[in-house]
């Protein structure tokens, strides 16, 4: 049988899945944990506490006050040290909560046991209000507040939870092994998510690489009334949002237009299992899987972090190479950007920390664009990447609105195929900054 994919463009990289069946393990608690106050798309969380003031694991530490934000919680018990800005795994310095770590201390109302809790009790609007209570963000990179997601507008409906399972980008492998490790609790969140959506169906897409998940996951989804699990091509970036609702319902959503617009709603199967642990166990987001990776790490594997801890904590867990890696990556090697500092700490957004060799970590020297248009056979969104890159450049951000530069969904398919080695993505980024600030601008007069 055919498998489903989307149908513009992509690309198939080498896979690199190094950490595949590695089993999730328990990382050591930080010694200080650095807790950001934005870890997710929106206005920072305005902050709660005061220096000197003794936490628990799951004390609300800042508050998402604006309409898309989300509130941060403490990851581990102990003393707020500073409240200060610290450099972030972008580079920047943003404001953050430092707490030096005392014991491993809860809070008395979350649910620690491992006892799996399959009835809802909740109701859609006090699963909403849950959800936005734990902090729960979208956990498959775009880290978008996930209670705003099933606010959906007066006079409109979904039809269909999708469900991303597919985790496209090479190395990564935190997902498939939550699938296989946690399966069941992450099907009790989809049942979670499709009550708050109000759909009778959702729909989980996991590619094709990934057999043992896909068959775990259907023999759980037999007990589970309208869930089921769709094989999808091997085919980057099959995990993009659109790409992901053209593969399985083959519905497009229009420029500037949201899932919601389709009939659909989209979460990421992280997402799936800590709304399950939000809503059934009243544990906010304190924690994630973080794969740690890459040819020059002795033992790739899955860890279970908690937010705040040092991502060069993480790297000796793996036993990794330092003196023959020449850059050190936050998420894949296609949508993640290298780290400017090492002590920079997992948010709610990491992923992976992807380790590159020396050799491999060097750009190629850029030659003249000779017009093959490899670039655009391979752009998901069916853009014109040699073009957005010139007039991002010469700052021509009219045209670049003009030309749907806003589209971009920043995959990198574009630079992986280009054979000058041209810097496209990094002109488009600086375009969509440009390009999004005037819009913003223009909107406010």
């Amino acid at each position: 049988m055919k498998l489903k994919t989307f149908n513009i463009g992509g690309i198939h990289p080498p896979e690199h899945k190094l950490s595949a069946s590695a089993a999730i393990q328990d990382a050591p608690l930080p010694k200080v944990a650095v807790v950001p106050l934005s870890q997710h798309l929106g206005a920072p969380a305005k902050v709660k506490v005061k220096r000197g003031e003794m936490v628990k694991v799951g004390t609300l530490l800042a508050k998402g006050e604006a309409f898309i934000s989300a509130n941060i919680h403490s990851p581990v018990s102990g003393k707020v040290a500073k409240i200060e800005p610290r450099v972030d795994s972008s580079g920047f310095r943003r404001e953050s909560v430092v707490i030096e770590v005392q014991g491993d201390e809860w809070n008395e109302d979350i649910d620690t046991s491992n006892d799996i809790i399959k009835d809802i009790k909740l109701e859609k609007k006090d699963i909403l209000q849950r959800i936005h209570d734990c902090g729960i963000v979208g956990l498959g990179g775009a880290t978008f507040p996930s209670h705003v997601k099933y606010m959906i507008p007066e006079g409109r409906s979904v039809e269909f939870l999708i469900i991303n399972g597919v985790e496209c980008e090479p190395y990564i492998t935190s997902d498939d092994q939550l699938m296989l490790e946690k399966g069941e609790e992450m099907m009790v969140g989809i049942r979670v998510m499709m009550k708050a959506a109000g759909v009778e169906k959702a729909i989980i897409g996991v590619e094709n690489n990934k057999p043992k998940a896909i068959e775990h996951l259907r023999k759980i989804a037999d007990q589970y009334q309208g869930i089921s699990v769709e094989p999808l091509k091997v085919q980057y970036p099959q995990g993009g949002e659109k790409q992901l609702i053209d593969a399985l319902i083959k519905r497009q959503i229009p420029a500037g237009k949201l899932p919601s617009d389709v009939g659909c709603v989209v979460n990421n199967v992280g997402t799936a299992f800590a709304i399950y642990e939000a809503v059934q166990k009243n544990k906010p987001l304190v924690e994630r899987i973080v794969t740690v990776t890459g040819k020059t790490v002795k033992k790739p594997s899955n860890f279970k972090v908690r937010l705040g801890t040092p991502i060069s904590d993480l790297l000796p867990l793996a036993e990794c190479d330092m003196e023959n890696t020449g850059k050190v990556i936050n998420g894949g090697p296609m949508m993640g950007k290298a780290l400017v500092a090492l002590n920079a700490a997992v948010t709610k957004g990491t992923s992976a920390v992807l380790l590159i060799k020396k050799e491999e970590s060097k750009r190629v020297t850029v030659q003249n664009c000779i017009r093959c248009g490899k670039c655009m056979s391979v752009c998901p969104m069916g853009l014109e990447p040699y073009l957005l890159s010139v007039i991002a450049r010469q700052g021509e951000n009219e045209r670049c609105e003009t030309e749907r530069i806003m589209d971009c969904i920043e995959c990198g398919s574009c630079v992986y195929t280009c054979p000058s080695g041209r810097p496209l993505l990094d002109n488009i980024r600086l375009g969509k900054a440009n390009t999004g600030f005037m819009i913003r601008t223009r909107g406010r007069k």
